[in-house]
């Protein structure tokens, strides 16, 4: 059984463990699958980089205009999920979904390489496109518009951050018999948390 104290609030965890996936220096140790839900009720999920916490939310950044960021308009709620098999471990997060203000978007923005600022401009996420080299002629168009000059965040370009109602953590064990410690809050305005421990 894993060494793990309930009565520790779950961002201290949190940042325990993410350090210790970080310390290992595998490829994408942020990566975090990001789970939406159409009006329809048609769930998707897809892969994107956990940029750090937010106002007490876990970041990330995409075009407001692709696929994720209008269901997060449609059902403001997510899941995500890191899950590290090196380290045998899981974090599972449900919660609610908040744009980060415009400030906070455009100064991640200006840290990004120039490429990733040019290819912001240059992707219509999402959308129907008629091949690599649509997308070739869209990053060289832009390198030209940008030419001596820094690259402006794209206004349909920025942060979301999903503020917790659930975390889960979860250490791989021999036999399957797996330590789970959940914590809870019926709203993002509860401070205190509801700690237990769930069979595998």
């Amino acid at each position: 059984m894993s060494l793990f104290d309930l009565n520790l609030d779950p961002s201290i965890h949190f940042d325990r463990e993410f350090k210790k996936a970080e310390s290992l220096a595998f490829k994408d140790f942020n990566a975090m699958s990001l789970a939406t839900c159409s009006r329809e009720l048609t769930p998707s999920v897809r892969t994107v980089l956990f940029k750090g916490m937010v106002r007490g939310g876990f970041s990330f950044y995409t075009n407001y205009n692709s696929q994720k960021s209008k269901e997060l308009e449609q059902n403001a709620q997510a899941s995500l999920l890191f899950f590290w098999p090196q380290l045998d471990q899981q974090i599972r997060i449900d919660g609610v979904v908040h744009t980060l203000t415009r400030a906070e978007s455009e100064a991640y923005f200006k840290t990004r390489p120039r490429l990733s600022q040019i290819g912001a401009w240059s992707s219509a996420q999402s959308e129907i496109i008629s091949g690599p080299s649509y997308l070739a002629e869209q990053v060289q168009k832009n390198e030209l518009k940008f030419q001596g000059q820094e690259v402006p965040c794209p206004p349909h370009w920025g942060g979301w951050h999903v503020l917790p109602l659930k975390i889960e953590f979860w250490f791989g064990q021999q036999g399957r018999l797996h330590d789970r410690f959940v914590y809870s809050r019926s709203s993002l305005e509860q401070q205190k948390w509801t700690s237990l421990m769930k069979s595998p």
